[in-house]
């Protein structure tokens, strides 16, 4: 049985009308037809009645941000946390709030609760016209000339459930779902690291049926990807009006967490502010706080449907600063009647990293994107092409000293020539990126090239292949320490971590165990590898410790190739460390 009389919001309070006060309006509520409140002047917002003797149901945890839209009931009962930082409470309106508010802000701006949080009733409303924009309770709320769905809010009925200030994140908290961090632990792809954040289009441009075409998309990229606690970790952004993170790296290290995450994402509409949203997660998503790791490639993956409402080349400027390399992935160019609605028609050239083809990606349309997927999780594991952010691909100086000895021979010096070019050419080479030096070595030593003379991985690796061979004696401690002070004595303050590769067929005429030690004190990681007679104890005394992972010898000149890959896994692990 239904109570006799209809609870009104009006401007000035509450009151209770009778049916026969409100003779156009049905018992049990009708959103579209407004009363004229008794107790002041304007317009009542009629709430639909409870039964008699209902106590209503435990209020449901939500967080700060969460918005009118992510509850799908036409009333619920939420709690919200206590503590919420200001910049978490999106607000548009007074009184009528659209849907896209922060649930909790609007409580705070309306006075039914505090910044400690508490109990909130919500009421689902139709969208609306014009919502204003007011300052209350240290809040100031925007305008916007219209949106699809509003709410309000009253006092809530407390419940056995506190508000604290980590509340259960929720997209849609009516369904009872939560997304949560499993206990599940799985390695994941140790090729791949990288630290990605896919800042998805969620505006009006987009709309909704595309948004979900876009989150399927983003669902198998991030399933190919091989998420794990050693692979890459993933985070999402949605950019509209105003952008929001929607988890973190830190929140999911699995891709059955990170799927489910993905799917819970509601569409938000609005402009598309991608400028906005990509200065805002290269400043916000990648910190130790939310889970960035240090030596990892950060990565921002854009999707842009259309083209962005706002500037995007001084985003990618922000992005650079912060050592961010930003992949657009852009679907349905804009067709040449569109071209005079977009600010800049070079927007992905100017966004990237580097305008060389590497960081851009485009999609015709969201219909059958499942061939796509490959080709860019290809790209987003390419780490030696991660240009903007410090990895051990681009923050390196390498220098290889050389046996040109007789017991070498000229066949086998060019293969050891090969060697050296194969792990150079791994590397990022450029004038802020990582550099390569070379010392050839018998009694005497020559500099080759040392790591200011070439700034281009071509250059590089042509001088390489023109080196020619001495023939002579062998010291290679003399060598050591030659190159110590000649080659890495003046870079002594660079940025990059230094690493010297010695290749050597025979056993050195001299002392190797203290010009090595000298540069292991000098901040130099030795790589030693060996050929035919090396004797293995000079290998272990040149290599850097643990020894076993420094040293390696091969009785053919022919089986340097299968070195070079544990010679770049050991450099890149190294590097990795020492960002600890």
């Amino acid at each position: 049985m239904w109570a006799s009389w209809i609870p009104v919001l009006c401007l000035g309070g509450y009151a209770r009308l009778s049916p026969p006060l409100c003779p156009r309006t049905e018992r049990g509520g009708s959103w579209s037809q407004p009363s004229r409140c008794p107790l002041s002047a304007g317009v009542c917002l009629l709430l639909p009645p409870e039964p008699v003797g209902s106590e209503g149901a435990v209020p449901i945890p939500i967080t700060c941000s969460t918005r009118g839209l992510d509850i799908r009931k036409e009333k619920a009962d939420v709690l919200c946390p206590g503590g919420c930082p200001l910049e978490e409470f999106s607000v548009f309106g007074h009184i009528v709030y659209a849907s896209v508010s922060s649930i909790c802000g609007a409580a705070v701006h309306r006075g039914v609760i505090g910044h400690s949080g508490g109990p909130v009733r919500i009421y689902s409303l139709p969208g609306r016209e014009n919502y204003s924009s007011v300052v209350a309770n240290g809040i100031q709320s925007q305008t916007l000339s219209r949106w699809s769905a509003s709410f309000t809010v009253t006092k809530g009925k407390s419940g056995t459930q506190e508000a604290t200030g980590q509340a259960v994140s929720t997209t849609h908290p009516a369904t009872g779902k939560r997304l949560k961090k499993t206990p599940e632990k799985k390695t994941g792809n140790k090729d791949c690291k990288a630290d990605i954040a896919f800042l998805i289009d969620g505006s009006f441009n987009i709309g909704q049926r595309r948004f979900n075409l876009q989150k399927n998309f983003v669902g198998k990229v991030a399933l190919m990807l091989g998420i794990g606690t050693e692979g890459p970790h993933v985070g999402l952004v949605q950019a509209s009006e105003h952008p929001k993170i929607e988890f973190y790296l830190k929140n999911f290290t699995s891709a059955k967490d990170v799927l489910f995450a993905i799917k819970e994402v509601a569409f938000r509409g609005g402009n598309s502010n991608t400028g906005k949203a990509l200065k805002h997660t290269a400043q916000k998503f990648f910190t130790a706080d939310t889970g960035a790791r240090k030596g990892i490639p950060k990565v921002v993956v854009v999707f842009i449907d259309g083209w962005p409402s706002d500037d995007i080349e001084e985003a990618g400027i922000v992005a650079r600063e912060f050592d961010v390399n930003v992949f657009i992935v852009s679907v349905a160019k804009p067709i040449p009647e569109e071209l005079g609605m977009v600010q800049d028609v070079a927007f992905v050239d100017k966004a990237v990293c580097r305008n060389n083809g590497f960081f851009s990606y485009h999609m015709p349309n969201w219909f059958g994107t499942t061939k796509y997927v490959k080709p860019l999780v290809q790209k987003l594991c390419t780490h030696e092409q991660m240009m903007c952010s410090k990895t051990c691909y681009n923050s390196v100086n390498i220098a290889f000293l050389i046996d040109g000895s007789s017991s070498v021979g000229e066949s086998n010096f060019r293969l050891m020539l090969e060697f050296v070019s194969n792990i150079a050419k791994t590397f990022e080479i450029s004038d802020i990126g990582a550099k390569i030096a070379a010392v050839q070595f018998t009694y005497d030593q020559r500099t080759e090239f040392s790591f200011t003379d070439y700034s281009t991985k071509e250059n590089v690796l042509a001088v390489i292949r023109n080196i020619s061979y001495m023939s002579g004696g062998t010291a290679t401690g003399d060598a050591i320490s030659f190159t110590v002070r000649n080659v890495f004595g003046p870079v002594r303050d660079s940025p990059n971590k230094n690493f010297l590769v010695i290749v050597t067929d025979g056993q050195s005429y001299d002392d190797v165990r203290g010009p090595a030690a000298a540069a292991h004190d000098a901040g130099i990681t030795i790589f030693s590898v060996g050929v035919a007679w090396a004797p293995l104890d000079d290998l272990k005394d040149m290599a850097s410790k643990p020894k076993e992972s420094h040293a390696f010898f091969t009785r053919e000149f022919t089986g340097l190739e299968p070195i070079v890959s544990d010679v770049i896994r050991g450099i890149c692990r190294d590097f990795l460390e020492s960002q600890q």
